[in-house]
């Protein structure tokens, strides 16, 4: 690798030498890049490594099925990551740690207590895709609601985080940067899609969207994409990868 290149990766990574007693991590803006790579990322190395590995066309029926599956590794590793960079994430105020620190206690929860099984028998010949099944048993229902309650809830932290954390300015509405409002409106716009996206899961539980639409499309997994993507594109527009002043 050339020295440029080397310069310009140290650049974007916010990568110190000078101070070789401290690790690399430690930049908050290369962090929020982490968490917004790691995000948009992960909903498409799912579908693509579980395709070449089994060929299956289409996605599961929610993200969180892919615990089951050949691919585990990738949605146990990434989620685990993303939780203990946000549990580590400090931010600017005392608000900014906390909303960032549940959200990551939240998604641990979510990898420690996986959502139903894929298939309601051990090996399935229809669904050779799953090669875990977890016995079903009196507490596998309450894991389940458990699972949905942590998982809305840490996307609730992080629609928050967007909408009222990340839109704040030290300088008023007339004098901040046409980039900063351009930010801000993304932030938004990314909170209001996960909210939305909570909204349609959460109305999907209650029966007021027909379950025959989370089976068809499937609407879970959809959902659950468009969540996070959105917090995955708020995270990287939050580490001045894009818009940048």
């Amino acid at each position: 690798m050339t020295k440029s290149k080397q310069s310009s990766l140290n650049t974007f990574l916010k990568v110190d030498y000078k101070e070789d007693n401290s690790i690399w991590l430690t930049n908050s803006l290369t962090l929020r890049k982490i968490i917004g790579v790691l995000g948009m990322v992960m909903p498409l190395l799912l579908f693509v490594f579980l395709y070449l590995e089994n060929g299956l066309q289409h996605p599961l029926e929610s993200i969180s099925h892919y615990y089951y599956t050949r691919v585990s590794g990738i949605f146990v590793i990434i989620l685990s990551l993303l939780a203990f960079f946000l549990i580590v994430y400090k931010g600017k105020e005392p608000i900014d740690f906390y909303i960032s620190f549940f959200a990551g206690v939240f998604a641990l929860l979510v990898v420690l207590f996986p959502t139903n099984n894929i298939t309601e028998t051990c090996c399935d010949s229809t669904k050779k895709y799953a090669v875990t099944f977890l016995p079903v048993t009196d507490l596998s229902t309450f894991r389940m609601y458990f699972h949905y309650t942590v998982a809305g809830l840490f996307f609730l932290c992080l629609s928050y985080m967007s909408f009222f954390l990340f839109t704040k300015s030290n300088k008023t509405p007339n004098e901040r940067s046409i980039q900063k409002t351009i930010r801000n409106r993304i932030y938004r716009t990314c909170a209001v899609l996960m909210l939305l996206a909570i909204l349609v899961l959460f109305a999907g539980s209650l029966k007021l969207i027909p379950l025959a639409y989370f089976k068809i499309f499937p609407l879970t997994f959809w959902m659950e994409t468009l969540a996070i993507e959105s917090f995955g594109l708020s995270w990287l527009v939050k580490g001045e990868t894009l818009f940048k002043d």
